[in-house]
């Protein structure tokens, strides 16, 4: 018994170390994007706090002392052609949606139509599409696995799918104050295959939202800083409340549990996540 508890152990241990190198080894390449819907490139630097490919500028003291912020819906430039135009507006929804939901930390958020210190655009220049036969099967061995073993398994390293986005936040003169370029691939260990050639670039939507969020919130270079304990109206968001201000609504409400549930299970983002302006399955009562 005791023998074939250490056997049990080393395969564990084994397995463990297996999924750390596979993960730095491991995820898929994003060129950095370079579209054309920046009101100006110059003066963008690469972040030196990030291993991920980052452009970016800001002026501090422009953003620091910014009050108001107004989000223009997420557009793309890529061959929509290769999506689903539904997905696509599910991908673009989800950003505008975290962008507003992270900016309300320190901003207050308008209405399209009401005038703000900061106007913010994100463009969608590159997805890569998720595999959907591989993600099925990363999701088939990560459970089979699991349980055979009874520690996670990471994903298998095939059909693994990004995002690219360039984004800007001008001033009510139309100077810009604050850009960014951002790639970022999905991984093995943090990115959860999910049935959708978006699922990837979906589920990378946040992370580009929160750092250009807090570029903006501080100021300063997002990457180059440890990572903030979210705030509560952020998780209450996430869960699928309400907003912090009315404006936000326009993009929905997160689907929350179900929606945390549906990407355990490898299922499509659309099959919880309703969209712009209607309430989604995770939408707590008021």
């Amino acid at each position: 018994m005791i023998l074939k508890l250490r056997q049990l152990e080393r395969r564990r241990r084994a397995a463990l170390c297996v999924a750390l190198f596979s993960w730095l080894s491991a995820c898929t390449s994003v060129p950095l994007p370079e579209g054309n819907s920046l009101s100006s490139h110059a003066g963008m630097s690469p972040s030196r706090g990030t291993l991920m490919p980052a452009k970016l500028r800001v002026d501090s003291t422009a953003v620091l002392t910014a009050q108001t912020v107004r989000i223009v819906p997420t557009s793309t430039q890529i061959d929509s052609r290769a999506f689903d135009p539904n997905d696509l507006a599910l991908v673009t929804n989800a950003i505008d949606r975290a962008l507003c939901t992270d900016l309300s930390d320190r901003f207050k958020i308008v209405a399209i139509n009401q005038p703000a210190d900061l106007i913010v655009h994100a463009t969608v220049t590159n997805i890569v599409a998720t595999n959907r036969s591989a993600a099925v099967t990363s999701t088939v061995a990560s459970f089979g696995g699991s349980a055979a073993l009874g520690i996670p398994i990471p994903r298998l390293p095939i059909g693994l799918g990004g995002l690219a986005i360039e984004a800007e936040a001008v001033g009510e003169d139309g100077l810009q104050r604050a850009a960014m370029l951002w790639s970022r691939g999905a991984n093995m260990i943090t990115t959860r295959a999910r049935v959708s050639a978006v699922g990837d670039a979906y589920s990378l939507s946040s992370a580009f939202a929160a750092a250009f969020s807090r570029m903006l919130v501080t100021g300063k270079d997002p990457f180059n800083r440890m990572l903030a304990i979210p705030s509560m109206q952020r998780l209450r968001a996430s869960l699928g409340g309400d907003p912090k201000y009315d404006a936000c609504k326009a993009f929905g409400t997160a689907p929350g549990i179900p929606g945390i549930v549906a990407a355990r299970f490898g299922l499509p983002p659309a099959w919880t996540d309703k969209g712009a302006g209607l309430p989604s399955r995770g939408g707590a009562a008021h």
